[in-house]
């Protein structure tokens, strides 16, 4: 099923969407990286879990981002093909994995 849904996302992302994405994602790998400086220099652990936090958190934002973007183009083309009922079960089946 997974295989035959990813061959309805037609509409590639933007320039801008792609930059947006990854400038977000570098940031991210650079907060993880800064944590790794702080647990080699045994850092207070509370200032560790704000950033361990503010890791998660920035990571949920680049998800809802491709949700969002998934159920605009890909979910919306499925449902005009007949396709919806499929590929909204996998959209939800991700958002369980995406909630936990």
């Amino acid at each position: 099923m997974a295989d035959h849904l990813q061959a309805l996302a037609i509409e590639p992302r933007t320039s801008d969407e792609k930059t947006k994405m990854l400038n977000r994602l570098k940031r991210v790998e650079g907060q993880v990286r800064g944590i790794q400086k702080m647990i080699d220099e045994d850092r207070y652990c509370i200032d560790i879990l704000v950033q361990i936090s503010a890791i998660e958190s920035a990571l949920k934002n680049v998800g809802y981002s491709v949700t969002e973007r998934h159920m605009k183009h890909c979910v919306t083309d499925a449902i005009e093909k007949g396709e919806g009922a499929d590929s909204i079960e996998e959209l939800m089946a991700v958002l369980k994995q995406f909630s936990k």
